[in-house]
């Protein structure tokens, strides 16, 4: 068998990283993209792959991460965009006291990152996938995102987090029912609470304690089904805390339309944005 290659934002720690493990145990050759230079340094020994620098909410800064990751690899098989941060407070600390008609600019980083920072990621995946001959397994290349239950659930004090996750799980549920005409699967693995550090070890030890952490092995389990001759695209995954005791990832659907009308109208769009995706 032919050797793979990956290309992984995030892998320095988490998700990422237990990822990155998954592929250099199945002797995928993987570079891992990460700001955390130490620990994306770390997970690249242990796996015998590469690494860069990276901050994946500027796009310059992702070209020349890939670049590297292209330049060393013969091609890109798989490309992960996992990076990502929790809430942060979007408004101003201050709005209430501000005299008259001072007005500050929100904090829009985790939108910067959890979602500008996917498609930066799934975008250079694109263009590279387009550039290659069809690979082993039947296909040009496959992308995978780490979304979130927030992508379909809403958290009242999770708005932007949750925006940017709803903006993801849109991404691949229309782009990834697309892209197969170009040989490329778009998929998404939307997991429940896993403990990374994205939030504090307190509040992982609470779920824990209820039962209601989800496994980060269920993570990994869903991008392992995803590789080699798997076609499925558009899909996204669910994993939740009774992965370890047998339920698996689900699969979810987009909402059914609310009537016939509404399901011609999208009929009707599909062509009309059709010419907008066709590559160049």
């Amino acid at each position: 068998m032919t050797t793979e290659y990956a290309y992984l934002t995030g892998g320095a720690s988490g998700l990422g990283a237990a990822t990155a493990r998954m592929l250099g145990k199945r002797g995928i050759k993987v570079f891992i993209a990460d700001r955390d230079a130490a620990g994306a340094e770390k997970i690249a020994k242990e796996i015998g792959g590469l690494f860069a620098v990276v901050d994946v909410a500027d796009f310059k800064s992702q070209v020349k991460a890939f670049t590297q990751a292209v330049s060393q690899f013969p091609r890109i098989d798989y490309v992960y965009a996992i990076a990502g941060i929790g809430e942060r407070r979007w408004l101003p600390q201050n709005s209430t006291t501000t005299s008259g008609h001072e007005f500050e600019m929100p904090d829009l980083s985790v939108l910067d990152i959890n979602l500008n920072g996917v498609l930066y990621t799934a975008s250079l995946a694109i263009q590279q996938s387009r550039r290659q001959e069809v690979g082993q397994h039947g296909f040009k290349g496959k992308i995978a995102c780490v979304s979130s239950v927030c992508g379909w659930y809403c958290c009242p004090t999770l708005p932007v987090y949750t925006a940017a996750k709803h903006g993801v799980t849109g991404f691949v549920r229309s782009y990834g029912k697309y892209l197969p005409s170009e040989k490329i699967t778009l998929n998404a693995v939307n997991p429940n609470v896993v403990r990374t550090n994205i939030s504090t070890p307190a509040f992982y030890d609470s779920l824990e304690q209820r039962g209601l952490l989800t496994p980060i092995e269920g993570v990994v389990d869903a991008f392992e089904s995803l590789l080699g001759d798997n076609p499925e695209s558009g899909q996204t995954l669910e994993i939740g805390p009774n992965y370890a005791k047998g339920q698996g990832f689900v699969k979810r659907q987009a909402p059914e339309f609310v009537d016939a009308e509404s399901e011609q109208v999208f009929e009707l769009l599909e062509p009309r944005g059709r010419p907008l995706q066709l590559p160049g």
